[in-house]
């Protein structure tokens, strides 16, 4: 199970995880293992509560 992303603070935008999420894997060649996999699952947690947020009205300014 990916870890949970941190729920103090305010929640960065999806887009904003998502470039990050790009960058990550463009940077690696698109090869995840170790740290680099770890941290790909905690952005797309991090994305998806993003997107949860943004459904619900809930998003910080990026």
């Amino acid at each position: 199970m990916p870890p949970s992303p941190p729920s103090c603070g305010r929640v960065r935008s999806a887009a904003a995880v998502n470039e990050e999420i790009r960058a990550l894997v463009e940077a690696c060649g698109g090869w995840l293992y170790g740290e680099t996999r770890a941290r790909y699952e905690q952005l797309v947690a991090e994305w998806a509560a993003a997107v949860a947020a943004e459904r619900a009205g809930m998003t910080a300014a990026a």
